[in-house]
C-alpha cells in the first residue's frame, strides 16, 4: 500500500484531530477568559500544538484551501456545540448565518 493510500484513510481522523485541537484551544481561551489562566493556557497549547501537527500531515498531501475548509467547518461544529453545552448557544439567524459562512467557503474553494 503505498503513502498516499495510507494518509487517505486517515484524513478523517486528522481533520477531527485539528478540529479538535482549534476547539480545544478556543476552550483555554474562554478558560482564561474568565479568570483560569493557568489551565486555559495549557489548554490553548495543547490544542494549538495538535492542530499543528495534523494539519502539516495534511497539507503535505493536498492543498490548502481544501485541508482549511475540512477543518474550519468541523471546528466550528464542535465550537457550537460546546458553547451551546455552557450556555451560549446562538440564535436561529445567528445559526443561520454561520451555515451560510461555511457555505460559502465550501463554494469558493471546491
Amino acid at each position: 500500500m503505498s503513502s498516499a493510500l495510507s494518509l487517505q484513510s486517515f484524513i478523517p481522523l486528522l481533520v477531527a484531530a485539528s478540529a479538535g485541537g482549534y476547539a480545544i484551544a478556543t476552550i483555554g481561551m474562554k478558560s482564561s477568559s474568565d479568570g483560569h489562566l493557568t489551565i486555559g493556557l495549557t489548554l490553548g497549547v495543547i490544542g494549538f500544538v495538535l492542530a499543528f501537527g495534523a494539519e502539516v500531515v495534511m497539507l503535505r498531501r493536498y492543498d490548502l484551501s481544501l485541508v482549511y475548509v475540512a477543518v474550519i467547518a468541523a471546528e466550528s461544529l464542535l465550537v457550537l456545540a460546546w458553547a451551546y453545552w455552557i450556555g451560549e448557544g446562538l440564535s436561529a439567524r445567528q445559526y443561520l448565518g454561520a451555515v451560510m459562512v461555511v457555505a460559502g467557503l465550501a463554494a469558493v474553494t471546491v
